[in-house]
């Protein structure tokens, strides 16, 4: 039973407060043994948990998932999702899809984008695009409406420049890059909003997987960009989302 049910049993006075209440006191999680499903982060935070799939059997992801459904998610996502994961959640559960690219799984229906949503991702290059997609799956999983905009980096900065008119339309802009980590400054340089930067592992010895370029974007002289960690495009996507759906409400 989900929360609205719960309410809606009260308003129909087939449930006292006094019962609910209890109700809702001992669902805030389903105890799985090897997980405890979070049923109510939708209630808490907007959205529902999110199942890393890294490390988790297929079976243990299935699980999560099918608890998190039964407790009144409309829509799971499992990321850094294998294909024998994807395979066990679609034998059992309806309306899976599996975003190979960036390894994201989701199980049921995505919510539509309100007309004013709008989040831009960018790479700097194309071998970025994995964790791009991560970002972009991700936001758009959570109701934003995404436009790639992919291998527009510094080195031929005139691409970029040709799509500022529409990075200036959008409410929140996911930055990734790896080698020197230039991207997400001159992108915060030609903005007014929130720019999320993701440093990739992508480059040769000196980049120190990814190090290299977290630091750089640590460092940038661009007021308007934040950090997430090494390869976190969930993170990014994630978080330009909720800005997203606070600058943009349904």
């Amino acid at each position: 039973m989900n929360t609205l049910e719960l309410l809606n049993m009260v308003k129909e006075g087939r449930i006292t407060p006094e019962e609910a209440y209890e109700q809702l006191r001992i669902q805030p999680f389903v105890d799985l043994g090897y997980a405890k499903a979070d049923t109510h982060r939708l209630i808490r935070q907007g959205a529902t948990e999110v199942i890393y799939g890294a490390g988790k059997t297929p079976e243990q992801s299935l699980g999560i998932a099918k608890a998190l459904l039964s407790g009144g998610s409309s829509c799971v996502m499992v990321t850094r999702c294998g294909t024998d994961a994807y395979d066990a959640l679609k034998k059992e559960l309806e309306n899976v899809t599996y975003h190979s690219e960036a390894r994201i799984c989701t199980v049921g229906n995505t919510p539509a984008p309100s007309d004013n949503s709008f989040v831009c991702v960018v790479t700097a290059g194309t071998s970025d695009i994995p964790i791009a997609e991560e970002a972009a799956v991700t936001a758009e999983t959570l109701g934003s409406r995404v436009e790639r905009i992919y291998d527009v980096g510094v080195s031929g900065i005139h691409r970029l420049l040709s799509k500022v008119e529409t990075l200036s339309k959008a409410r929140a802009i996911v930055v990734v890059a790896g080698m020197e980590g230039a991207l997400p400054s001159v992108v915060g340089g030609l903005v007014d909003v929130p720019v999320i930067a993701v440093p990739t592992s992508v480059g040769y010895g000196a980049s120190f997987k990814g190090v290299t370029a977290l630091l750089s974007m640590m460092d940038s002289c661009a007021s308007d960009v934040s950090v997430v960690n090494i390869d976190n495009g969930f993170g990014a996507g994630y978080i330009a989302s909720m800005i997203d759906r606070r600058s943009a409400p349904l």
